[in-house]
């Protein structure tokens, strides 16, 4: 069974800067495109970024574009978001996933989430 667990939340101020992880357990990452997603509070959820499964595609959501890098180690089986510049509005659980099908849909296989909070 594929586990994907994500980490590296927490609370940073404006203009900061975090990174969150994903470990993915029970099948190796290779093959599959993967991406990050967020769900602010009492909105839904988002596409952040996407990557194929050798990174030479990356696709970002406009909110995050020039803010968010996306990248992967296969050989580790871990996924990365690089988050610089943080914004309140950034504010959300932000969740890794693996995807069957392109870098915008067919998410199929989840994490449990990790909580970013950019306040002062």
């Amino acid at each position: 069974q594929v586990r994907l667990v994500e980490s590296g939340g927490g609370l940073v101020p404006p203009g900061g800067s975090l990174t969150l992880e994903c470990v993915v357990s029970g099948r190796p990452i290779e093959t599959y495109a993967m991406g990050w997603f967020r769900q602010p509070p009492g909105k839904p959820r988002e596409f952040v970024a996407g990557i194929t499964w050798n990174a030479v595609r990356t696709l970002y959501g406009d909110a995050v574009k020039g803010r968010f890098t996306i990248s992967r180690d296969n050989a580790k089986n871990m996924l990365y978001l690089q988050m610089n510049n943080l914004k309140p509005e950034d504010t959300a659980v932000y969740f890794c996933a693996r995807t069957s099908g392109g870098l915008r849909d067919e998410y199929n296989v989840w994490g449990q989430g990790t909580q970013v909070t950019v306040s002062s």
